[in-house]
């Protein structure tokens, strides 16, 4: 196993530096690097420039329209990205859905989403969730009756991040209530702005309404946006979640927020407690360790053999290291650490007149990373698939 990159690699990694020097508004970079509220438009904006350069859809092969990057190139550029300050690719669309409608959809699918997705325009949802159906999925109640060349969707999906900005919902569906549950689940794909659908914000720990529930009443959906067969969906849901649970892992922002909490800690004076320093140097570790991982996945994709199956084991790592660091910036900060009131740090002055602007969100970070242990199928289910598919 070869973990050090080649020439051709970074040079190719000084290529997307400077693009994304050149192209990355510093307003935006400045809220993603002290960890402000990004709205939808400055989201959208990374998103528009990044289709404009045909990067949205980084992990594309170069028949849909992608760059063709292997797994190294793909990994260099999100690092890249995140060291930068740039805003995380919203994954729903070119990360999640893209490559189900890549591997499962039909032609006339592709030929009409995949555009939209590849070029920012069209913001994605997932509808996974449902009250009482997390980590135990396959519990799912929405139901889809086919009626003719369409079908009737009813039921609820909750936890759904960023809903509120949705144009279209891909969601897993109960098609019949024969055999198993998971062999009565199909994959829908659903315009938003049909009738009968409506979004309703859940307001967070942190004060955020990140989360919505999404209801359907009776909403017709056209037939012709199933995704692959009938009641084959939970074939193609298990695909997708393998890039969510990669993605959540987010290496890369891992580093790049360790970098935060040196400059916070000697911002705040305990930079030089040692045992403060000992905590640090903990997580520092086991960042690493956490990198050396994904660098061993990439090498095994690289040189084309198959890799672990440990995209659970990355999102069990990656998600505790997000705690970590945000319990590390808080107990750094003490009482600067308290909560702060959103429409003020907008105006532009709270957290500067005390001398403690570096401080100012990072209460309300605390309070939203202590989703990320639950959301993409909770730690303790992600123990026992990586004990049964890992360790056997």
């Amino acid at each position: 196993m070869d973990l050090a990159f080649t020439p051709e690699e970074q040079v190719f990694r000084e290529e997307v530096r400077a693009w994304v020097k050149a192209h990355l508004p510093e307003a935006i970079s400045h809220k993603v690097h002290n960890a402000q509220r990004l709205t939808r438009d400055d989201m959208q904006a990374w998103a528009l420039i990044l289709g404009v350069k045909g990067w949205l859809g980084y992990g594309w092969p170069k028949e849909f329209g992608g760059p063709g990057w292997n797994a190294v190139q793909k990994h260099l550029f999100e690092e890249e990205c995140a060291l930068a300050g740039a805003p995380r690719v919203i994954p729903f669309g070119p990360v999640m859905v893209a490559p189900v409608i890549m591997a499962f959809g039909n032609a006339e699918q592709q030929q009409r989403f995949l555009p939209g997705i590849a070029s920012g325009k069209v913001w994605w949802s997932q509808g996974y969730s449902e009250p009482g159906s997390g980590s135990d999925l396959a519990s799912l109640k929405t139901r889809a009756e086919r009626v003719g060349d369409k079908f009737i969707v009813n039921g609820q999906k909750t936890w759904t991040t960023l809903g509120q900005f949705g144009e279209w919902i891909f969601c897993l569906v109960r098609t019949s209530t024969e055999g198993k549950p998971q062999t009565g689940i199909s994959f829908l794909l659903i315009d938003m702005k049909s009738p009968g659908v409506s979004v309703r914000p859940i307001k967070l720990l942190d004060g955020e309404c990140e989360v919505n529930e999404v209801w359907f009443d009776n909403v017709e959906v056209p037939a012709e946006n199933l995704i692959g067969q009938e009641n084959k969906g939970w074939d193609y849901a298990k695909y997708l979640l393998a890039h969510e649970r990669t993605n959540i892992a987010d290496v890369n922002r891992a580093k790049r927020e360790l970098e935060r909490l040196k400059r916070i800690a000697k911002a705040e004076g305990v930079y030089d407690d040692m045992r403060f320093r000992d905590e640090i140097a903990k997580l520092e570790v086991d960042i690493i360790a956490l990198e050396m991982m994904v660098l061993r996945v990439l090498s095994a994709e690289k040189s084309g053999k198959q890799s672990l199956d440990i995209a659970g084991l990355l999102k069990i790592r990656g998600s505790e290291i997000q705690q970590r660091y945000s319990e590390l910036m808080m107990l750094a900060a003490g009482p600067f650490s308290l909560p702060f009131i959103f429409e003020a740090m907008d105006a532009g002055w709270q957290g500067d007149h005390v001398g403690a602007a570096h401080c100012a969100p990072l209460a309300s970070t605390y309070f939203n990373m202590r989703k990320t242990t639950i959301y993409g199928g909770s730690n303790e289910v992600q123990r026992n698939i990586v004990a049964k598919t890992v360790l056997g």
